[in-house]
Parts: structure tokens; C-alpha cells; sequence
């Protein structure tokens, strides 16, 4: 089968399409004919040779397909041949075919175009572990995206909306704070223009943020344990803003504050499952309600990948970026 193959680790220019044997499926998985694949920062780290998939995970790349089953394990339930779907993967996405444990592999809601599917997977399974299941955000409180224009950004601030929450962000740019707020977001914050730690005080009237979702890490700790309300969560899911930094624990302490940091891809298949079963619980009938929607910034074929890839490093884009087959 085709998929992308990576010349060693490197730039956009490593990587080519290739064949690959088929994947076959043990008694627990399905075997997908992928119709799109979403593209993560993660693969762009995969590719520079920072983040290798787990243990007997395929070493292509990608997190997350949407397709049709081609094949089912000897005891596979509730699964056929022909099926749509889409899946969260510990690699494998990013060619014509993957296997995958059956408990990763989700129906694709109702209304939903199989390509646009290819979006949900690894994004709603983030959101709604991290936001809901980790941090039990709840009505009436304030969340605090950072990266509010991303997949993760946009899938976070709809969901905190749907459930009632006052909903800030911060994003590089003013069309990225208009799409932000056309969103629903209460308060979009240019982090370039403006120091954000100081505007969301200002928003929150000092009271600060019940729960904030960190992609940045190391450069934004401080200031995030600055910003936590009184029982505060801060929830640390992407290190681009370097992986070490200085903890201010009496501010924490005098917060009742907590740091989480998580992380989806290393999780067990039953720690998946159970998260997907809530995504689909939960969110599938959000977005049967059009109430909640991935964003999809644009698709690239399969050939075009280092494209896909260059988009996601120039950090323009609005949601997510896909390829498909």
C-alpha cells in the first residue's frame, strides 16, 4: 500500500510516499481504509525525530484517520466490513490502510462528511479528557485556551462554551482573535500585542481562570500559575515553549492550585477506549446538534504532505489540517 516514508529525521524535504505491506489485523483490531488523516504538531515532531511512536505502534506517521473498515479481528464486536468510521491511532495514519484496536475506532457523528471526521479524533479525545475528564470543568467557571485558532484550540473553546463555561484565548494575530470570538469565545488576547496573564486578570477581575489548557509549556508557567482562580486547574497537554521551567509554589499553595501535566498517545488501549466511549457519549450528539463543529483549514492530497506540514509550521492556519486518499 502507499504512505508516507521518512528519509531519516529532518525538514519537510524527508519526507516521500513509498509502498509498505499491508496491515493485518490481530483479534482485537480493525483494519481502516483511510479516507482522510488529520496532521499534528506531534507529526511534525515525529518527523524531526523527537517523538517516537510507542512500542509496537506502526512507525508511519499520524494520530488520527476517518474510512471505512476493510478488516475485522476474530473478536471484533459491532464492527463490518464497509462500516465509516474514524479512529485515534498511536501512528499508522498517514497511508491507505491501518490497524487499530477496536475500542479506538468511533462511529462518525451524524451530519458528518467522512473527511471532515478525520478532524475529531485525536482533537475531542484531548479536549474532552483533559478539560472534562481531568480538570472537571464545570458551568458558570472560566477557561483559558492558549492557542485558541489551533484544532485543539477550536474543538476547546466550542466545547466550553456548549457547557457553559466563560471561555478566553490567546492567539498571534487579530483575524485569529475574530475567528476566536465568531467561535464564542468571551475574550480573545494577541499575545503579541498585549500581555495576556495582564488581560485575562482584567477579564476575570482579578479573580483569575478555573482551568487553563497550556500548549506552551516551560514560557508559560509562571504567568499560567498567575492566572489560576482559587482551586484553579492548570492543565499542561504541548511543551513548544520549552520543557523546563520555574514553579512558583507559594503561589500555588495560596491558589489551592493544581499542575497537570498529560499526555494521549502512551495511554493504554483500555484508557483510550474509555475516553472515546465518553467522546462519543458526550460529544457525538454536540455535533449531531451542530452545536459543535471541527474546523477544517484545508486538505492536501497524500503526495502533498510536505505541504500539510509546512502549513501547520507557519502557524496560519484556522483548525485542522488534513490529507486524504
Amino acid at each position: 500500500m502507499r504512505a508516507v516514508v521518512v528519509k531519516g529525521a529532518g525538514g519537510i524535504d524527508v519526507l516521500g510516499i513509498g509502498e509498505i505491506p499491508d496491515p493485518e489485523p490481530a483479534y482485537d483490531e480493525v483494519v481502516i481504509d483511510v479516507v482522510a488523516a488529520g496532521v499534528n504538531r506531534a507529526d511534525l515532531l515525529q518527523r524531526q525525530g523527537f517523538y517516537p511512536p510507542p512500542p509496537g505502534a506502526p512507525g508511519t506517521i499520524g494520530l488520527e484517520v476517518s474510512g471505512r473498515i476493510a478488516a475485522v479481528g476474530a473478536e471484533v464486536e459491532g464492527w463490518s466490513v464497509g462500516d465509516e468510521c474514524c479512529a485515534l491511532l498511536a501512528g499508522g495514519g498517514y497511508a491507505e490502510k491501518v490497524v487499530v484496536p477496536a475500542p479506538q475506532v468511533m462511529p462518525v457523528p451524524d451530519g458528518l462528511d467522512l473527511v471532515s471526521a478525520a478532524a475529531l479524533p485525536e482533537v475531542v479525545a484531548t479536549v474532552w479528557s483533559n478539560i472534562f475528564m481531568t480538570a472537571h470543568l464545570k458551568a458558570g467557571e472560566t477557561l483559558l485556551v492558549h492557542g485558541g485558532s489551533s484544532g485543539i484550540g477550536t474543538m476547546a473553546i466550542q466545547l466550553g462554551v456548549a457547557h457553559g463555561a466563560r471561555v478566553l484565548t490567546t492567539v498571534g494575530t487579530k483575524e485569529k482573535m475574530e475567528f476566536c470570538t465568531r467561535l464564542g469565545a468571551d475574550v480573545a488576547i494577541n499575545y503579541k500585542d498585549a500581555e495576556w496573564a495582564s488581560v485575562v486578570s482584567e477579564a476575570t477581575k482579578g479573580e483569575g481562570a478555573d482551568v487553563i489548557l497550556d500548549i506552551m509549556g516551560a514560557k508559560y508557567l509562571t504567568d499560567n500559575v498567575k492566572s489560576l482562580a482559587y482551586d484553579g486547574r492548570l492543565v499542561v497537554i504541548g511543551m513548544q515553549g520549552g520543557a523546563k521551567g520555574e514553579l512558583d509554589l507559594g503561589r500555588l499553595l495560596s491558589r489551592r492550585g493544581s499542575v497537570i501535566a498529560t499526555g494521549l498517545r502512551f495511554r493504554s488501549v483500555a484508557d483510550k477506549g474509555r475516553i472515546i466511549a465518553e467522546v462519543v457519549g458526550h460529544v457525538w450528539p454536540l455535533i449531531a446538534e451542530q452545536k459543535v463543529l471541527p474546523v477544517v483549514h484545508s486538505t492536501f492530497p497524500l503526495e502533498e504532505v510536505a505541504k500539510a506540514h509546512e502549513t501547520l509550521e507557519r502557524s496560519t492556519q484556522l483548525g485542522k489540517v488534513l490529507l486524504t486518499l
